[in-house]
């Protein structure tokens, strides 16, 4: 990396038939390729639309891509956020619109804003709303990728007549034979290609990741390297559009009803309910199904413990609990809404290497397809609270295949 951020960016000119190419050489051992992913040679002055939200990693991003010879254009943009928060948005808040701008200024490249508020708040947080509603975890950060950054982002820069489009997220993207394949990042503990599953070959063609072989380190000495003013700002994993917390949030938003906490073995024998009503198997009060997730050991408020979230059935209103953890295992899951990145469905049944969420390391499994179009995933070892709504995505090796939302 020494030498990534110390040799000069050079451009190498091809003839190929009678358009004139460009070749980027980042380094002695990074080519255009490996940053972008996309083919070697381009046109001069191709115009990218890059996504700044003021961070580290989408100026990084930027200014690669500015060194590169790319004719960058910066875009941010402005989500929901509550009155009540002010103008605050962990993306996308004034300071941050402020650091985007001023590093736009520093690489002399044009910025603009876009206010997608209205737009967040129904693809993104309304849809947020509803699964959890229906009993879900739902993860936003996926939707905001397919509605927003690669959806709405994406038409804006098919509008505008740009070339490709490009963010920071740490992911790789590779043209092999006449299609675009994901791959994990160098840096796997920051790779993002699992919340990328959704997104298809037509995006993909017009789409650069420049950070897919850097480092989280190599990044912040590129940041110091081209004087970018956006050292030392804290990073989060929180949903952006919460400023406290989830139950906190959901409490604003959502009208919940209390009801009955029971355990599983009662629950499975059906000993809850009698003519009467509730019947003394019934351990506890639960304060809104929203407000739980599959696995939960903290906030259950049980004498006795600790109790884990095991289920939730929304007709009777039921928190299903257990005491045993051994129980939140499960060797088989159902997914729905899959997606494929190749666009095309592979072969089945498939082996493939599965995350159930983004915090967690891939697991093998059997992939097949129901009889009502959904699959079914079977894990060679049992995995840990298999939570509806959640994410699932499917790797070989280090190319992502796609994904899905778990069903049950």
């Amino acid at each position: 990396m020494k030498k990534a951020t110390s040799v000069a960016f050079k451009r190498l000119r091809m003839e190929n038939d009678k358009k004139k190419k460009v070749v980027v050489a980042m380094s002695p051992y990074k080519s255009l390729r490996d940053f972008t992913g996309q083919a070697v040679g381009y046109r001069e002055k191709t115009k990218v639309i890059i996504a700044m939200s003021g961070g580290i990693d989408s100026s990084v991003a930027a200014a690669l891509l500015k060194k590169a010879g790319f004719d960058v254009i910066g875009f941010f943009m402005r989500f929901w956020h509550e009155s009540s928060a002010g103008n605050w948005n962990r993306c996308c808040s004034s300071e941050a619109e402020k650091r985007a701008k001023m590093v736009a200024a520093r690489l002399k490249i044009p910025f603009f804003v876009l206010d997608f508020r209205k737009e967040f708040k129904k693809k993104v947080v309304d849809y947020f709303l509803k699964e959890c509603k229906a009993g879900l975890t739902p993860n936003p950060c996926i939707t905001c990728n397919k509605e927003i950054k690669f959806g709405l982002l994406f038409k804006k820069a098919v509008s505008l007549k740009a070339d490709y489009i490009a963010t920071g997220h740490y992911v790789k993207i590779a043209r092999i034979n006449s299609g675009f394949k994901i791959f994990r990042a160098k840096d796997r503990q920051k790779d993002q290609s699992y919340f990328l599953w959704a997104l298809n070959q037509r995006q993909l063609k017009k789409t650069l990741f420049p950070l897919g072989n850097f480092t989280k380190k190599e990044v912040r000495n590129l940041a110091k390297k081209f004087r970018l003013p956006v050292l030392g700002i804290p990073e989060s994993q929180e949903i952006c559009f919460i400023q406290t917390n989830i139950n906190d949030f959901l409490k604003r938003k959502l009208k919940q009803k209390t009801g009955p906490i029971v355990k599983q073995i009662n629950y499975r024998a059906m000993k809850i309910i009698d003519k009467k009503g509730i019947k003394s198997s019934v351990i506890g009060q639960h304060q809104g199904l929203a407000f739980y997730t599959i696995g939960q050991r903290k906030g259950i408020r049980l004498p006795d413990g600790p109790y884990y979230v095991l289920g939730k059935d929304l007709k009777k209103n039921f928190l299903v609990v257990t005491k045993n953890e051994k129980d939140l295992a499960s060797k088989e899951l159902v997914a729905d809404n899959v997606n494929w990145i190749s666009g095309q469905e592979p072969k089945l049944p498939i082996e493939a290497q599965v995350k159930i969420r983004y915090l967690t390391n891939p697991s093998l499994a059997i992939i097949s397809k129901t009889k009502n179009n959904s699959y079914k995933l079977r894990f060679k070892q049992p995995q840990r609270a298999v939570t509806p709504g959640q994410s699932v995505v499917f790797y070989r090796g280090g190319e992502m295949l796609g994904g899905g939302t778990i069903k049950n």
